[in-house]
Order: C-alpha cells, then sequence, then structure tokens
C-alpha cells in the first residue's frame, strides 16, 4: 500500500486506494472520530433527551406516512427550540468547527505515517495533530474569509451583469445570468480546489497558510482534483441521503434517529479525510517527481556544456 501512495496514481486509482486504506485501517480511522467527534454528539443526544425529545420515535399526524414523517419533524423541531437549545446549538457548531479540522488532520498524519511504511498509534497521530491547532486554525479562516469574499463579489458582478442584461432585453438578461451563474460555480469550483490543500501543507509540511504551496502542487491537477471531489461528495450525499430516509420513515425526527445520522457524518467524513489524504500524498509525488525531473534535467544540461 506504501508503494501506491508513493507513486503518482491514476484518477481511478486514487479511489482504489482510498477504499482500500478505509477498509485495512477501518478501526484506527473510526477511533480518531470517534474520540475527538463523538462525546459531543452524544452530549447533544442528552441535552436533546432532557428538553423533551423522544428518544426511540418521533412522529406527527397525517394521512400517510410522508406526511407523518414531516410533521414529526416539524413538531420535534418546535418541541425543543428553546434559548437553551438555541445556546447549545451554537456551542456545538462551534466544536464542531475546531474538532472536526483536527480529526481530518490526525488522518493525514496517519495516511503519511502508513505512505512511510511506519508505524502509528491513534493516540500519537491525535496528539500530533494538535500540535498544529492553531496553525490550522488561523488558516481555515483565511481561507474561508478570503472564499466568502469571492463568493460576494463574484455573485454581485453577476446580478449586476444580469440587471444590465435583463434591461437591453428580457431573453438575453435571463441567458447571461443563467451563464454567469454557471461559469461562477464552475469558477468557484476550480479556484477552491487550487487552494484546498493548503491543509495537507499545514499539517505535514507545516507551511502556514499553504495556500501558495497548494497552488504550485495542483498545478496540472486541477480538473482531476475537482472531479474527485465531486465524486467523494456524490458518494457521501447517497450513503447520507439513503440512511437518513431510511431511519427517519421508521424512527422520525428523535434522539436514536440523530445518534443514527451523526454516526454515518462520522463514517462519511473519515472517507473523505482519507480520500483528501491520498489526493495530497499523489500530488506531492507529482511534484517531487517533476523538482527531480528539472534536477536531472539541469545536471544534463551542465554536463552538455562541459
Amino acid at each position: 500500500m506504501n508503494n501506491m501512495l508513493n507513486r503518482p496514481k491514476y484518477f481511478g486509482e486514487i479511489l482504489d486506494v482510498t477504499f482500500k486504506l478505509s477498509k485495512s485501517h477501518f478501526v484506527n480511522f473510526m477511533k480518531i472520530y470517534f474520540l475527538l467527534i463523538a462525546p459531543i454528539y452524544i452530549l447533544d443526544a442528552i441535552i436533546n433527551l432532557s428538553l423533551g425529545m423522544s428518544f426511540f420515535r418521533q412522529t406527527g399526524s397525517g394521512s400517510n406516512w410522508f406526511e407523518r414523517l414531516l410533521t414529526g419533524f416539524e413538531d420535534a423541531g418546535s418541541a425543543i427550540s428553546t434559548t437553551a437549545a438555541d445556546i447549545w446549538i451554537v456551542i456545538m457548531a462551534f466544536l464542531m468547527l475546531l474538532l472536526y479540522p483536527v480529526a481530518h488532520a490526525a488522518i493525514l498524519f496517519a495516511v503519511n505515517h502508513i505512505r512511510k511504511g511506519e508505524e502509528y498509534t491513534v493516540g500519537g497521530v491525535i496528539k500530533s495533530a494538535f500540535s498544529r491547532f492553531w496553525p490550522l486554525l488561523l488558516s481555515n479562516l483565511l481561507f474561508f474569509l478570503i472564499l466568502f469574499g469571492l463568493i460576494l463579489a463574484t455573485v454581485f458582478a453577476a446580478g449586476f451583469s444580469g440587471v444590465i442584461g435583463v434591461a437591453i432585453h428580457p431573453i438575453f438578461g435571463v441567458l447571461l445570468i443563467f451563464i454567469m451563474f454557471f461559469g461562477v460555480i464552475l469558477g468557484l469550483g476550480l479556484l477552491t480546489t487550487r487552494w484546498s490543500f493548503y491543509i495537507g501543507s499545514v499539517v505535514l509540511d507545516k507551511v502556514s497558510p499553504g495556500l501558495g504551496r497548494s497552488w504550485n502542487l495542483s498545478k496540472g491537477r486541477t480538473w482531476a482534483s475537482f472531479g474527485l471531489y465531486i465524486i467523494f461528495y456524490v458518494i457521501i450525499g447517497f450513503i447520507s441521503t439513503a440512511v437518513e430516509l431510511s431511519f427517519g420513515v421508521i424512527l422520525g425526527y428523535s434522539v436514536l434517529f440523530l445518534l443514527i445520522s451523526n454516526l454515518v457524518l462520522i463514517f462519511t467524513t473519515m472517507i473523505f479525510s482519507v480520500g483528501f489524504s491520498v489526493m495530497y500524498t499523489d500530488l506531492k509525488a507529482r511534484h517531487e517527481a517533476d523538482d527531480l525531473k528539472e534536477l536531472l534535467d539541469d545536471y544534463n544540461n551542465e554536463q552538455t556544456k562541459l
């Protein structure tokens, strides 16, 4: 497996290595997320129970199962809509923003150990992840601020252009808005892809904020990386939707349903973290191979001159 991680891989090979790693190291990878994330979800379940949410089944009224499911979700939401619940939701979101990146970093360290053929422990990679906590937090903050600014700017530009287009001709304006909307989504997706590997740089290479290094690493692999992200999101979305619909019909919006949904979220996020780690090691292998090729070319040129 470490040989696969140390060389450039094709599109399909990255997916194959991701699922093989997730399977062969499933226990350790899930332990990382359980130790860091699961206690928050357990506390969330306890708080929801104390606020009156049903543990096993929460359904509403209606003439068919779909109406009962929807009203059950609405009734449960209104039942726990208190000041204490709202405060806990904010606290929980804050904790998730802090701890999910740490779990992601721990998976990166674990995959990096596997790449080098080294032994690792769950506690060891979690400790290493916390050692990069502040650089990772500040880099995440910078990344999301830049992304938020870009989204605002592009939405404003697209909307302004659409208004001008509608003033010229309604059909032309609608067509222009559609084209610009699609272009903005695609452009932001590709731009985000080029910058997204900053996390690997911050965690493994200790380069903060890592945006420039990410840009260099992803050069020539933007479309492939973008496509891999889409595939991972589709897989995660399919698994999450299938589980939530299946158990939602049986359990409604209950504490047990939330626990199952959160467990699925941990599982799918773990797979994404492994996939990201494999993608990052692939980009590093390609970048290092290119650097070696340049050194050899420079050496050959010097030899020719002599």
